[in-house]
């Protein structure tokens, strides 16, 4: 059975940051695959200033063209917004029955996973595989059994940070694949 891991994100854009999660995720784990799950609208987020989810998605592509174990999901486009992460993982579980699913999350997002809807079902059928994010407390999390606390490198970088650069017409060389850049800079996007 094929362990996928699933890394849910606005994408808005990607960055290098969202890059090296995943691929420490798919290397540095028992996972045998990541698949970004470009989210059209998070229900915890404003949808004000979110990039076309079409954009966003084709950027998720270009930056990992060259990883193999790295694959994009256009899944939540399809089902009905805002989409909620146990709905989504019902869904893949319907379509891919041959998979186990792992939830990839950032430590901010488990110190709220009480406001999530069914969080109670999720911690019992899933895997919550974390990476660690500055200043989040997960001390009441450390030894649940659904969760494992990783060693993921962690880097200061926001997609918040990458659109105000543009807008201030600054260079995002390394902060972002040079691929997406070009996309970005063809549609004007963000500035």
């Amino acid at each position: 059975m094929a362990k996928t891991g699933l890394f849910f994100g606005s994408f808005n854009p990607i960055h290098a940051g969202h890059l090296i999660i995943a691929s420490y995720m798919a290397n540095f784990t028992d996972l045998d695959e990541v698949w970004l799950v470009v989210s059209p609208q998070n229900p915890l987020k404003n949808k004000k200033g979110l990039g076309n989810m079409y954009d966003r998605l084709e950027m998720a592509r270009l930056a990992i063209e060259p990883a193999e174990q790295l694959k994009v999901s256009d899944i939540e486009f399809n089902l009905p917004q805002p989409s909620y992460t146990i709905d989504t993982l019902a869904y893949l579980q319907e379509r891919h029955p041959a998979k186990e699913f792992v939830l990839i999350m950032g430590a901010d997002n488990l110190a709220s996973l009480k406001k999530w809807k069914n969080y109670e079902v999720l911690l019992k059928n899933y895997a919550i595989y974390v990476y660690p994010r500055p200043g989040s407390d997960v001390t009441e999390w450390i030894n649940h059994p659904s969760i494992t606390l990783t060693e993921t490198p962690q880097m200061e970088i926001s997609s918040t940070f990458i659109r105000q650069a543009l807008n201030d017409n600054k260079n995002i060389q390394f902060l972002v694949p040079e691929n997406v850049i070009a996309f970005m800079d063809s549609k004007n996007m963000y500035r």
